[in-house]
């Protein structure tokens, strides 16, 4: 069976995809990669070609999704599929850059964990019963990732390509993801990447915001299985 590769978000780890593993790994290979090693978003691709399997299933949430597509830039013919989640296509805007500078600053001078929580975690999360859970569990990622991966990521993430016309040329079967209340990447970008895509779908989460995998397990396990088992 063709191996799934999960591509973690930002300052996250294999753990944003916990209850999805669980789900899935008895009946389909699983692999992640960690996206800590490199500032910009090709090198971090290369990479996860250089050791992925020959042909496999990609699936990233947020900055997962942004290096998924830059793997799918570089080699389309080794993705059988193709998973975006709470993502964005597009290259990053002037104003979101501008932000980015002065939380870098604050992370060398040791604040990533002030950073995570007073300007970055408040936006992940829609209102309900596991959010502090799910809040601490993000915590203890960015925390056990570090400054220095943060500093990377930031900077990958600032210079990341316009993926459009790789979304465009994917002839492979896609599903396209987003929680309701995600404030970060909106439903409507998620819908323009379904309209690039040519064969896609699109899911909406209900009662997730930009952590679906997490809010909403049982939910984006589901979606993710209907993806896997598509014709």
């Amino acid at each position: 069976m063709t191996p799934l590769i999960f591509l973690p978000g930002m300052m996250c780890d294999a753990r944003l995809f916990g209850p999805q593993i669980e789900t899935l790994s008895s009946s389909i290979p699983i692999m992640t990669f960690p996206l800590s090693q490199h500032d910009n978003v090709e090198a971090m691709a290369a990479d996860i070609l250089h050791n992925a399997p020959p042909v496999f299933a990609l699936a990233g949430l947020s900055m997962g999704g942004i290096v998924a597509m830059e793997v799918l830039r570089q080699a389309a013919e080794r993705v059988s599929r193709l998973a975006l989640l709470d993502t964005n296509p597009l290259a990053e805007k002037s104003e979101v850059k501008a932000r980015r500078a002065p939380q870098m600053a604050a992370v060398r001078d040791g604040k990533l964990r002030s950073v995570m929580r007073d300007e970055m975690k408040p936006n992940y999360l829609a209102d309900g019963p596991n959010r502090g859970a799910i809040l601490d569990l993000c915590m203890a990622m960015a925390t056990d990732l570090g400054p220095n991966v943060f500093l990377r990521q930031s900077q990958a993430l600032m210079d990341r390509p316009d993926q459009s016309a790789t979304l465009r040329a994917f002839n492979g079967n896609a599903l396209v993801l987003c929680g309701r209340e995600d404030m970060l990447c909106p439903v409507e970008r998620h819908q323009m990447m379904h309209d690039l895509l040519p064969h896609s779908s699109l899911e909406i989460i209900e009662g997730a915001g930009h952590l679906p995998t997490l809010e909403q397990p049982q939910k984006t396990s589901a979606a993710l299985i209907r993806w896997l088992e598509d014709t």
